[in-house]
């Protein structure tokens, strides 16, 4: 396998993502609780996720900007329970930080600095996790992010973004990911190789996802430094 980049997903591939996400909310709603108490009367954790889940549906922006789907969330629960405009901002800054506490698989750090020193890394995400505040930024030549870039995986326009960042041509170019629908086929079908990262070890019992046949398989990055110094 040629390869001359490697691009990453970042949630459920360097660190897991449920428990920041529940984190963050939780740090959000006590937040919420100080500053628009009316809101956290009204509304559990569950209901703003509820409510989240149903804005989706009206903007075809909040497919890709999950940024912008939950700062939308705030400004509308907010200005029903007539806090100042901008305490939607200041919200979406609380839960940004407490979403950049994440806990890096074990691998991570070692695996980065082995993996930069073979081949050029970059990461595409649909999340919005900031990489500078989490202290991986310096290992990553591209970084591109769904919220801005305007659309997300498995579209091709976001991973063939990334491989003309790094001046590469896609089939020079492997995608891993822990998704084999947005990740593993939509690199493929963009042209990139993909890459599973599967470290659970379980296989899919499903029907649409056991079609998918990625191009190799991962346990952890250092798997992936094994398949490229081989």
């Amino acid at each position: 396998m040629m390869i001359k980049a490697v691009l990453l997903d970042l949630d459920d591939t360097l660190w897991p993502v449920a428990p920041v996400i529940r984190q963050a909310e939780a740090t959000l709603q006590l937040w919420m609780e100080q500053h628009v108490p009316g809101v956290t009367q009204h509304y559990t954790i569950e209901r703003l996720r509820e409510r989240r889940h149903a804005l989706v549906q009206t903007d075809a922006r909040f497919q890709y900007d999950l940024w912008a789907l939950r700062h939308a969330l705030l400004s509308q629960v907010f200005a029903e329970h007539g806090a100042a405009p901008d305490l939607a901002d200041r919200a979406m800054a609380v839960f940004a930080d407490a979403r950049n506490q994440v806990s890096l698989y074990a691998d991570v750090r070692p695996a980065l600095l082995a993996l930069a020193s073979r081949v050029a890394l970059g990461t595409v995400s649909n999340g919005f996790a900031d990489l500078q505040a989490i202290g991986l930024a310096s290992h990553f030549q591209v970084s591109i992010a769904a919220h801005r870039f305007g659309c997300a995986k498995p579209d091709a326009r976001i991973f063939l973004a990334a491989c003309a960042a790094l001046q590469l041509a896609p089939q020079q170019v492997l995608y891993v990911g822990d998704d084999l629908l947005l990740d593993v086929q939509g690199a493929q079908q963009a042209g990139l190789r993909g890459g599973w990262m599967n470290r659970s070890g379980l296989q899919p019992d499903d029907t649409v996802h056991r079609h998918v046949k990625p191009d190799a398989e991962f346990r952890d990055l250092h798997d992936l430094h094994e398949l490229l110094a081989g």
